[in-house]
Order: structure tokens, then sequence, then C-alpha cells
């Protein structure tokens, strides 16, 4: 089927780059583009239920709850003196 698009400059270079390396024309090129473009936002377009499997997370042998934004609040500082 023929159809008129019109392309980006940008695109046109990408496509005349990778026809030229792959060693085949603009048409085969731009097609071939246009599946691998689709068939990925075809894949991910209904991905399904997403699951968690949360599980209880506990403290370490010697940790204390109470001194955690405390700890955040140190290394929040230290990062901040870094840069």
């Amino acid at each position: 089927m023929r159809t008129t698009v019109t392309l980006d400059s940008d695109v046109v270079r990408l496509l005349d780059d990778h026809a030229r390396k792959a060693g085949k024309n603009f048409k085969q090129t731009l097609n071939h583009a246009v599946r691998l473009g689709l068939g990925k936002t075809m894949v991910h377009q209904n991905p399904g239920e997403f699951k968690i499997d949360a599980r209880p997370m506990q403290l370490k042998a010697g940790g204390n709850a109470g001194m955690m934004n405390s700890l955040l609040d140190e290394m929040d500082g230290e990062v901040y003196l870094q840069k």
C-alpha cells in the first residue's frame, strides 16, 4: 500500500543511517522500525494484573525503630555535604 507520511528530519537521518549499516533500503528499514515499535506498544498495552507478594519486614537485632528518622536525616546531611 502506498501512502504519504511526513517524517521529522532527525527520524529520516536515523532511518538512513540504519539502512546503510544494515545494507537495506529505506522502505525495508522503515517497515521494520514501525513493526518493532508497534510490537512493543501492543505488548505493553494490557500487561495484566500487577501483584505484589508483601511480607512483614523486621528490624535486625539491636535496631531501634525510633532512631530511623535520625539515621535518615544524618544520611541526607552527608549526601548534601558531598555535593
